[in-house]
């Protein structure tokens, strides 16, 4: 049985050094590293060595009985929890690490709420227990109030008796089972059936406790995570499988990571690859079992199984594979911004090139070549992540780069419905489109929907418009920053049978939406945290006044004992440098936590699009003003001008 086990946690909780002891304790390695120690199997990277976090998500392999594993160590830090959360996708069980002397801290947070969207089976260990200040009852305490009640602490191996309590919290959740426990008909393997079923259906989330530093507790966690798992992957069905990270190897040969959910995938066999540039296929030269940094060949992975293939080339992470054609949407974005500072002797064609790598590797960087500023811009979450890229650029490309300022990325959306017209007609070439803007939910993004006949337009033409429309972020006309939540909808359109060629459904395209956008009431949003703090009652006032002082708003506070928890939202751009503060007036015994929440209305709109300055007319990629011609002749006509001289209203 082969069964994908994540281990995530708060930075520094333990995780690393638990998947090292499951690592040995199954021989899947001969010496426990250590992180403190630099020598830890699954931190092998030389920026994790040096800084003692986890940065890359990293796999180890290892057999327990009948059942072979693939434990996934996953970056604990949250300017890497898109690294995280790409990881969460393919994971069958997770356990989240939780220190006995720290508790919940804000990361713990953000790890559960992800497990919970993907529904991932999840388990807690609770590490530290052989520390000063360990309070094992206390975190428990903790997980029923901000997680779930559905928990219960297991202390030692279910291959000896269930605990009387653990019997009765179990017959609580199961009609059957209550009724055999009314009657005194008590069966062992009835009891641990039900509980891998409730677990399995996220209605039971069991707890465990140790210190994966002193080896404690360890092989009956192990015990217990065999005994309670398992899988039902259908090896005898076509191939399918979910891309869940690219990386390269040593000779920068790209490596495509996947997680097959059915049949057989063999080294030869060709990928049915649908993309943007068309439909194709590509041939699998290698296929690798990773542990670690080592891996071993193999002539074919079977469905559960987690491997690298090498000679696909187009796919990316979070792509579909073989029968699974979806993409994986994931919530974890940056909400920061950054250029590249390189020497002018350097050719920024070939710089661009290296981060390009590195973008394939982590999608999430979205590196932008901005014409207009003639510079590179990097996306990140957060300044740690800046400093780390720094690292990895001059360790793998020789390349000394700094970075500058980091800055807010922000986003436009429109409030009323309007309709865009585009035409582009200099001599010999033809197009014209017509699309209705509506405004959507809010972080929901852009979504098409055709309403054009074929009579107007043929079906390839109107899969033109759609490329289109999602080939790029699109530019919106207060700062320039890419447009969301909006339903775009093609009306109609109209091209020639002689002139019409390739680009110029782009170029109608294009014309069209900034159109529209000219009509709309625009406005300008900006990334917001959900936070949540928790510290002693006479820091409540204070906490409420720091809140309102940025911009932000929260529920009514709830008071336990002599603690108080304060919830709400507010602007990334104000609270982004709180923590600190926070943890200076609570002397660090206060608990705060930032979850990305999405986008929102801007607090301080006219300010931004004042310090922007952002010129629409300038904009060389986008132009309101569309193309015709008369008599030979190429002429422009200005968007509020528009609408009388399109073919398809005459």
């Amino acid at each position: 049985m082969n069964k994908t086990i994540g281990i995530l946690a708060h930075v520094d909780a333990g995780k690393t050094t638990l998947g090292e002891q499951i690592l040995y304790h199954t021989k899947s390695i001969r010496k426990r590293g250590r992180v403190d120690h630099k020598d830890s199997f699954l931190d092998n990277h030389t920026i994790e060595k040096e800084r003692g976090i986890t940065v890359f998500s990293q796999q180890g392999k290892f057999n327990y009985k009948d059942s072979t594993y693939y434990l996934i160590d996953t970056p604990g830090h949250i300017d890497f929890s898109s690294e995280m959360e790409r990881a969460i996708e393919v994971m069958d069980y997770a356990v989240i690490i939780i220190s006995a002397v720290e508790g919940i801290q804000g990361h713990t947070e953000t790890v559960w709420q992800l497990l919970r969207k993907d529904k991932v089976p999840t388990f807690f260990f609770i590490n530290k227990i052989d520390r000063v200040g360990a309070n094992t009852e206390s975190v428990i305490e903790d997980i029923k109030l901000n997680f779930t009640e559905e928990t219960f602490l297991i202390p030692k191996s279910l291959n000896s008796d269930i605990s009387s309590q653990l019997i009765e919290f179990i017959a609580e959740r199961d009609e059957v089972l209550f009724e055999k426990y009314l009657e005194d008909e008590y069966e062992k393997n009835l009891w641990i059936n039900s509980m891998k079923k409730l677990i399995k259906e996220n209605k039971f989330f069991p707890c465990f406790s140790g210190s994966a530093l002193q080896d404690i507790g360890i092989e009956d966690f192990l015990e217990n995570l065999h005994t309670l798992t398992y899988t039902k992957y259908k090896k005898e069905e076509e191939f399918s499988g979910r891309v869940y990270k690219i990386a390269h190897d040593e000779k920068e040969s790209r490596l495509t990571f996947i997680k097959a959910l059915s049949g057989r995938l063999k080294v030869k066999d060709e990928i049915y690859i649908e993309k943007d540039q068309g439909k194709f296929y590509e041939k699998v030269n290698e296929i690798r079992i990773y542990n670690g940094d080592k891996f071993v060949k193999a002539d074919e992975a079977k469905a559960g199984e987690i491997f690298a293939v090498t000679g696909i080339t187009s796919l990316n992470t979070g792509d579909g594979v073989g029968t699974l054609n979806d993409k994986a949407i994931y919530d974890m974005v940056p909400t920061l911004k950054s250029k590249v500072i390189f020497d002018k002797s350097l050719n920024v064609k070939e710089v661009l090139c290296k981060f390009k790598i590195l973008e394939a590797e982590d999608p999430a960087l979205n590196i932008v070549w901005h014409e207009k500023l003639q510079e590179i811009q990097v996306y990140i979450m957060g300044i740690i992540q800046l400093e780390v890229l720094k690292n990895l650029v001059e360790e793998r490309f020789n390349l000394s780069v700094d970075f500058g300022p980091c800055e807010i990325l922000y986003k436009e959306t429109i409030l009323d419905t309007v309709t865009g017209y585009g035409h582009f007609e200099p001599l010999k070439h033809y197009s014209e489109v017509h699309l209705k803007l509506e405004p959507a939910k809010r972080n929901s993004g852009i979504s098409f929907e055709n309403s054009c006949h074929t009579d107007d337009l043929i079906v390839g033409h109107q899969n033109l418009v759609k490329t289109h429309i999602f080939e790029k972020d699109h530019h919106g006309i207060l700062t320039g920053s890419p447009i969301t939540d909006i339903k775009i909808t093609l009306l109609t359109g109209r091209a020639h049978n002689k002139h019409t060629s390739g680009g110029d459904f782009r170029e109608a395209t294009y014309r069209a939406l900034r159109q529209g956008l000219e009509k709309a009431k625009n406005v300008l949003l900006e990334p917001y945290y959900s936070f949540k703090m928790e510290a002693s009652l006479d820091s409540m006032g204070r906490i409420l006044s720091d809140i309102q002082k940025l911009k932000g708003t929260f529920d009514p506070p709830k008071t336990i004992k002599d603690r108080v928890i304060v919830k709400g939202r507010g602007p990334v751009v104000t609270f982004m440098n709180y923590p600190v503060e926070f943890n200076s007036y609570t002397k660090g015994k206060g608990k705060i936590s930032f979850t990305f929440e999405g986008y929102d209305v801007c607090h301080n709109e006219e300010e931004v699009i004042e310090k922007i300055d952002y010129d629409k007319n300038a904009d060389i990629d986008y132009t309101s003003t569309s193309v015709f011609c008369s008599k030979g002749q190429a002429f422009l006509v200005k968007w509020d001008e528009v609408e009388k001289y399109m073919h398809c209203l005459k």
